[in-house]
């Protein structure tokens, strides 16, 4: 994880485990709960983040709007082998000069009128870019208007540079999506939803992840602190045995304990289709928080060692 390199045989291994594409229905997904699928999320990221990353940015970013959007075609083609872990998938709304604001995306098709679009434009900050074997790119038409479009590996003019250097979220491969006078087949389009509504529908469901996702970093760092808690011995006694670090980790538990309620009751929602992106947005920003906190005071609780590999 440390060397910034996502092993290939773990998407395969993701793809067995059923955790690829978890609560999505037929074409080879497993069809779980929402709250089944919160604590796959939860557990992935309890072992690394950039792992959980990967399994959300396929589920949730690639495979869901095949699912929801997509033709009978697109999804007979695609999900199997995306649920397997054969093919792997990425998103692609974030630009180079629109982050927040993706309403303002200038990525754009045009129809050439020969049954292809040519497509033109370039995404950043893209999870899985690097190695994908399709991408889900939003762009505008010629009435700037969006629209997902399927992009595959191969494709004349499309590249996938990667992101090099980063120092959070190493094992997620990043990189960018470069699109050169790409002719893109009018059947890679996907016809049931156009608008930024879509995208943003699929950022919704990835959001849901990261919210049971981050509680796993954080219940890393609380199990790390309790440990070394009960290893360090100072002053011929173990520094868990002060009242001062046993606070610590009674409001580091206590706060991981009311983020899985959260996430919890978010879950139930999701299963009655009742949860909204309000509710999702406040999910993933307290618990965001939450684990941010945790791993800043576990970084402190082990002093130097907290800034080792080791």
């Amino acid at each position: 994880c440390r060397d910034g390199v996502f092993p290939d045989e773990w998407r395969v291994a993701l793809g067995e485990m059923g955790v690829l594409g978890a609560p999505l229905e037929g074409y080879g997904c497993p069809g779980l709960s929402y709250v089944a699928y919160g604590l796959i999320c939860q557990e992935l990221e309890r072992g690394d983040s950039g792992l959980r990353s990967f399994a959300s940015v396929q589920g949730s970013l690639a495979m869901y709007p095949i699912w929801d959007f997509g033709s009978e075609e697109q999804k007979e083609k695609y999900l199997p082998k995306m649920a397997s872990g054969e093919w792997v998938g990425c998103f692609g709304l974030t630009e180079p000069d629109h982050g927040s604001n993706p309403s303002k995306i200038t990525t754009s098709f045009k129809d050439d009128r020969k049954g292809f679009y040519t497509l033109n434009g370039a995404k950043l900050w893209i999870s899985n870019a690097p190695f994908a074997d399709i991408a889900i790119v939003w762009a505008k038409n010629e009435k700037n208007r969006i629209h997902g479009l399927i992009v595959e590996r191969g494709m004349k003019g499309f590249s996938t540079p990667e992101t090099k250097n980063k120092w959070s979220l190493r094992t997620s491969s990043t990189g960018e999506l470069i699109f050169n006078e790409v002719k893109v087949p009018k059947e890679n389009i996907l016809p049931r939803k156009s608008g930024l509504g879509a995208p943003l529908m699929c950022l919704d469901s990835a959001r849901y992840g990261i919210s049971w996702g981050a509680i796993g970093a954080g219940m890393d760092c609380y199990q790390t602190s309790l440990s070394y808690s009960k290893e360090r011995i100072q002053f011929d006694k173990a520094i868990g045995s002060k009242q001062l670090q046993q606070k610590k980790l009674a409001e580091m538990i206590t706060e991981i304990t009311k983020a899985q309620l959260l996430a919890w009751r978010l879950g139930v929602l999701k299963n009655e289709g009742n949860a909204t992106s309000v509710q999702i947005s406040m999910a993933k920003r307290n618990n965001v928080e939450i684990a941010i906190n945790i791993a800043r005071e576990a970084r402190q609780f082990l002093g130097a060692m907290g800034i080792t590999g080791e």
